[in-house]
């Protein structure tokens, strides 16, 4: 019976000799020597790669050892950028400017001077006194300035034994960098091996382009004066502005009865959630949380649920932690409702999961304070405007961790329910949910969460509630205030985190 040969399998037949000649492609018999010795004990074995430390990063790139060889440039153009410092560079040019800038002071001072003299006035003595601590400053940045051209030697000389030490240290990790890669290209042969040309020359040009540039800026001081500045027009920028401008305004108007539409259910939910928990008796809504969170997390729970809410009642935190509660809760509850089911398609359809994914990744990794804005041109400012920020930046856990789960149902388990006749919705909700819900639980929780976390945020446009009461304690910096508001949220997330965990369990 034949067997084929993967090919990221090791034929048995090859020789690791001949291996190592088409991984390395030069110096087989050197290679061969030095991996042996450094595969033959796991104690420190001497072994120095002259070739590696005399190209530098050049060597590590054309070997395909890109993170090595990125480390390595820029250890090796900070230390020739300080040989060319200390040997061309201007070390005393900052100090010039600084001197610069106070003898144009010096000079208004002297002006004045030579006027309250011509008129007698009082404050001569007091003119007097800044320009000889002016004159003292100038006479103090030109005694550096001679220290510091002094030491333009010492400078290079550092540079020189920084240098010399990123060449050492480049020659020792070489063999011991290759014979790890070699080890990892014998069982997967996609990684890079040989000496492609491509590879060569693109590591040479990086390696010079990084130097060239490097020594130009730091060296000599950018003497092209378009280093430091990226080459633009300030009227790209404005017409991106007025463009986007454009763009909203168009839609502010095309869309605003579906805008509308939105808001009006938002608030709608949000009008039921407020009269459920802040018009509601305080005893009865206590009760429902204390016995909720002692049915889910034990008597511990119930315990911890009692105090936190004695604590915001004592402290008149009740109505406003009450409030938090009902603007999370719709967020939460809108962002489960649709985080779940489009989790579920996106597990069904890889498609589909390709498009939505980068619209999660710009919603986690925009700040909110950026998409806030866009979302008050098409909302205004209010309640369910923060409720739909709170829903971007919470509501995308809850569809990962939904994906993740169902991918992670093993298969055997459903063939088995498909063998015993299991329809597409019984394989669903019988088999597929209930072996995912641990993962589903967990992107929950941290909707919740990271929901939670947007209070102080939200209250910025409108949104009432805990998060208020933090941003009147940055104002006015009170730090009473802060921080007991800041106990009442942490209180209210503990108990969600208790009644989520405990329910999941």
């Amino acid at each position: 019976m034949s067997q084929q040969q993967s090919p990221k399998n090791t034929a048995p037949s090859e020789d690791r000799a001949e291996l190592l000649k088409r991984f390395v492609a030069s110096s087989p018999r050197y290679y061969l020597r030095e991996f042996n010795k450094i595969g033959a004990t796991t104690a420190f074995v001497f072994s120095f790669n002259a070739a590696a430390a005399a190209l530098g990063p050049v060597w590590f790139g054309l070997r395909g050892l890109w993170k090595w060889g990125m480390l390595f440039v820029v250890a090796e153009t900070f230390a020739l950028t300080q040989i060319m410092r200390g040997l061309f560079g201007d070390l005393s040019g900052e100090a010039r400017a600084r001197i610069g800038a106070i003898e144009g002071t010096l000079d208004l001072r002297r002006r004045q001077l030579q006027a309250a003299l011509e008129d007698n006035s009082d404050k001569v003595g007091a003119i007097r006194g800044w320009i000889d601590s002016l004159e003292r400053e100038i006479a103090n940045i030109r005694l550096e300035m001679r220290a510091v051209e002094e030491s333009a030697v010492w400078v290079a000389a550092a540079g020189l034994g920084a240098l010399l030490a990123v060449k050492c240290a480049q020659g020792l990790l070489a063999n011991r960098i290759l014979e790890k890669r070699f080890s990892e290209w014998l069982s997967d042969r996609s990684l890079k091996s040989g000496l492609a040309p491509a590879r060569i020359a693109l590591s040479g040009v990086f390696v010079v382009f990084v130097y060239c540039i490097g020594i130009l800026f730091y060296g000599f001081n950018d003497p092209t004066g378009h280093l430091g500045n990226f080459p633009t027009d300030p009227r790209y920028r404005l017409a991106a502005i007025n463009w986007i401008v454009e763009f909203f305004s168009w839609l502010t108007g095309a869309g605003s009865g579906l805008f509308y539409f939105i808001s009006y259910g938002i608030r709608v939910f949000l009008d039921y959630l407020e009269v459920l928990f802040v018009r509601t008796p305080w005893p009865i809504v206590a009760s429902f949380i204390i016995l909720l969170t002692g049915l889910t997390a034990g008597a511990r729970g119930a315990v911890f649920a009692a105090g936190s809410l004695a604590f915001m009642g004592a402290l008149e935190f009740w109505e406003k932690a009450m409030t938090t509660l009902a603007l999370l809760g719709t967020a939460a509850c809108i962002s489960i409702t649709i985080g779940i089911p489009l989790g579920v398609l996106c597990a069904k359809r890889e498609r589909l999961y390709g498009v939505i994914r980068p619209v999660m990744d710009f919603m986690q990794t925009m700040p909110s304070f950026v998409f806030m804005i866009p979302v008050i041109a098409l909302f205004s400012v209010g309640k369910p405007a923060a409720i739909i920020i709170t829903m971007i930046f919470g509501g995308t856990p809850v569809v990962r961790l939904t994906v993740l789960g169902l991918r992670g149902v093993p298969q055997p388990v459903r063939e088995a329910a498909i063998a015993f006749g299991a329809s597409k919705w019984y394989l669903l909700t019988k088999v597929d949910l209930p072996l995912a819900a641990p993962s589903i639980f967990a992107g929950i929780n941290q909707t919740i969460m990271l929901s939670l976390a947007m209070v102080v945020v939200a209250s910025l446009i409108g949104a009432k509630g805990l998060g208020e009461d933090v941003l009147e304690a940055l104002q006015y910096a009170n730090v009473g205030q802060g921080i007991l508001a800041g106990f009442a949220i942490l209180f209210c997330a503990m108990i969600l985190n208790r009644i989520i965990q405990g329910g999941n369990r």
